[in-house]
């Protein structure tokens, strides 16, 4: 199923940035132990301390990226002191800017799993929905090399789609990742048919969509995000 480019709407937005948020560890907790963290000056490792804001869903940074501008090559991939492991090398590979810290930019990815961490023990749908509208920068490449503890997530979340509009999406029927009733949707056919609308309320006023066979577009809005029911 294809993902398209999406609008996240404010209120479900700044639900799910306050869960993520409110879960958002000190460099003592020690909750990355399977990524390990960025080398400090003595060569071992720790934790990234994250911010403790409440409209902040991503940690600000160096933001990893494969497409724009030049990264700094695999040989010259080295802290200040220390070292990396292999699997954080094989994080940072092709995703450090030229003349940026890679420990810097390995931070970041720790902390987008510390969150994710601790946002699903609390609600996974949130963090769930935060991959999915793509609150979690990188969050496939992150999850695979840094946090593998939270595949299942990353799992769940291939089988949805961010709100918005949606080209030929499989029929059945889907959950809304938000309460907010300022979400609707509209399944459209051949010609710009509707052929269902919405929203019907579940359980707990949770918005559900019953997709038909046969269309061609769905459009959302104020949803977030949508899991299959």
């Amino acid at each position: 199923m294809r993902r398209p480019l999406h609008r996240r709407p404010a209120a479900a937005a700044a639900v799910l940035a306050g869960l993520l948020a409110l879960t958002a560890c000190s460099s003592s907790d020690g909750g990355d132990a399977e990524a390990g963290g960025p080398p400090t000056a003595t060569g071992t490792t720790r934790p990234g301390s994250v911010p403790d804001r409440q409209n902040e869903v991503a940690p600000t940074g160096p933001t990893p990226s494969t497409s724009r501008g030049p990264v700094v090559p695999d040989s010259d991939l080295k802290p200040a002191t220390g070292s990396f492991t292999k699997t954080q090398k094989s994080y940072l590979s092709g995703r450090v800017p030229k003349n940026t810290d890679p420990a810097a930019v390995l931070q970041t990815g720790q902390e987008s799993c510390q969150r994710l961490e601790r946002t699903a023990k609390r609600d996974k749908d949130a963090a769930v929905g935060a991959i999915i509208a793509g609150d979690i920068k990188d969050a496939e490449a992150t999850i695979t090399h840094l946090c593998t503890a939270q595949k299942p997530l990353l799992a769940t979340a291939a089988t949805g789609f961010p709100d918005g509009t949606v080209k030929s999406p499989e029929a059945g029927t889907y959950r809304a990742l938000t309460t907010d009733p300022a979400c609707s949707w509209r399944a459209l056919g051949d010609g710009g048919k509707v052929l269902a609308s919405g929203p019907p309320l579940g359980s707990e006023g949770q918005v559900k969509a019953k997709i038909p066979a046969g269309t061609e577009e769905f459009v959302s809005s104020g949803c977030y995000a949508w899991l299959p029911a």
